[in-house]
């Protein structure tokens, strides 16, 4: 028999290491029978539009699934969610909702998620970030939409599902630890929590130690006011040091030096590409102080320039 099977692979297409990968995420497969199983599940996914290379690659991302009949209602009702073949394989490299029961779970987490006003683009990129979510109970999702409603972020939303996909796996526990953090680093009212919690829902990922560094930083060291960065908390989610430190001490030596206005927005420059950071901040500003450039890329490099160091 795992002779029959092996050979049945090499027929779809499979090459011998992905035949290896098939094997060795399913080492049934091998005791599984051609005829009974594994041909009659064939059949049907080409029923269904797949090429024999397109069930090949199926096989080498799914598991132990391939041998389960389920596969062909699963993937009947998976296609049109997903939009396409190709968007669907994509989402199975993260995890297969294929093995989650579709009549009890999948469907009805769809279900709902419809309801919440989720399109079947915004579902299928939901699960494409976050794969176990559709495969969770659908009242585990009901409280995840209920505190994601609670922050204040509403399902017309474009971050609703970005929230969703953060708090869906968080205890209540936890997320009241998070917000208790972030009301003590950044002197954040319950209001202010819910409005950068709408704008950057990862917040809630972020370690404290990484909270820490930022609040020590935008608040003790730049000056920020509390209010300020509550209504633009994206900055709190990039690279301290590789981006944030360097663009700042940039932005405020121009400023100190009379080549940019004091009420200059700091917030733009950094959130702007790196491309039109240096088009913007830089560029302009190179005949009149022709070490910006080098300056910039060794604060980049996490070495703060002599000059952009203020008394």
């Amino acid at each position: 028999m795992p002779d029959a099977v092996l050979a049945f692979l090499a027929g779809l297409g499979l090459s011998g290491a992905d035949v290896a990968t098939v094997i060795r995420k399913d080492p049934k497969l091998l005791c599984a029978g051609v005829e009974r199983t594994l041909a009659p599940n064939v059949a049907g996914l080409i029923s269904l539009g797949l090429s024999r290379s397109d069930i090949a690659r199926l096989a080498s991302l799914i598991g132990v699934t391939f041998r389960c009949r389920s596969i062909i209602a699963g993937l009947h009702y998976c296609l049109p969610l997903f939009g396409s073949y190709e968007n669907l394989l994509r989402a199975l490299k993260s995890g297969s909702v294929l093995s989650s029961d579709l009549e009890r779970v999948v469907e009805p987490n769809v279900t709902f998620l419809r309801e919440c006003g989720l399109g079947a683009c915004d579902i299928a990129k939901l699960y494409a970030h976050t794969p176990s979510l559709l495969g969770i109970s659908t009242q585990r999702i009901r409280t995840a939409v209920a505190c994601v409603e609670g922050f204040g972020v509403d399902r017309e939303s474009r971050m609703f599902r970005h929230a969703l996909q953060v708090v869906a796996f968080l205890s209540e526990e936890k997320i009241t630890t998070k917000v208790e953090h972030l009301k003590k680093m950044f002197r954040w009212s319950d209001s202010e929590v819910g409005i950068a919690f709408s704008y950057a829902p990862t917040l809630l990922m972020r370690s404290k130690e990484s909270l820490q560094l930022r609040s020590e930083f935008f608040i003790s060291e730049a000056g920020f006011e509390p209010a300020y960065i509550a209504h633009r908390p994206p900055m709190l989610t990039y690279s301290l040091e590789g981006r944030v430190r360097p663009r700042y001490y940039k932005v405020k030596f121009l400023k100190e030096n009379g080549l940019l206005n004091h009420d200059r927005d700091c917030y733009r420059a950094l959130t702007i590409s790196e491309k039109f950071f240096v088009e913007k901040f830089i560029c302009p500003h190179l005949e009149a102080a022709p070490h910006l450039a080098e300056d910039y890329a060794t604060a980049c490099r996490e070495e703060v320039p002599a000059r952009f160091i203020f008394a």
